[in-house]
């Protein structure tokens, strides 16, 4: 086992992807590296309900653009919480607000690799 698989091991993180192929794959990423995956949810109203309603969560994975809707509340609302999280994004780092500049950006496709070293390394 990685020292990367042992960071995911039995973390719970939101998944937050509006592309089902995209989030099917994520999810079998982390599920790969030990995460216990919460979701996937495709939307900011979806996400936002899962963050209010499981404890705990360890981390996530956010999508920048959910169907035109950016996925800023759901960055906040994990913020207030002292979650980390992510971005998944196939958007250049300067269209991200600079309020998250010490948000973690990793480019689509992620891999569970990428997704543990940018949350726990």
């Amino acid at each position: 086992m990685t020292e990367t698989e042992t960071m995911l091991t039995g973390q719970r993180i939101l998944l937050v992807e509006d592309d089902f192929y995209i989030a099917e794959d994520m999810a079998y990423q982390l599920e790969a590296g030990g995460a216990k995956v919460v979701g996937p949810v495709a939307s900011v109203d979806a996400a936002i309900g899962l963050i209010e309603q499981t404890e705990p969560l360890d981390g996530a994975v956010i999508d920048v653009n959910l169907q035109g809707v950016m996925s800023w509340p759901i960055a906040d609302a994990l913020l207030r919480r002292g979650v980390p999280f992510v971005f998944a994004t196939g958007y250049d780092r300067a269209s991200i607000p600079e309020r998250y500049a010490e948000i973690a950006c990793c480019e689509k496709p992620c891999n569970f690799l990428m997704i543990g070293k940018a949350l726990f390394g």
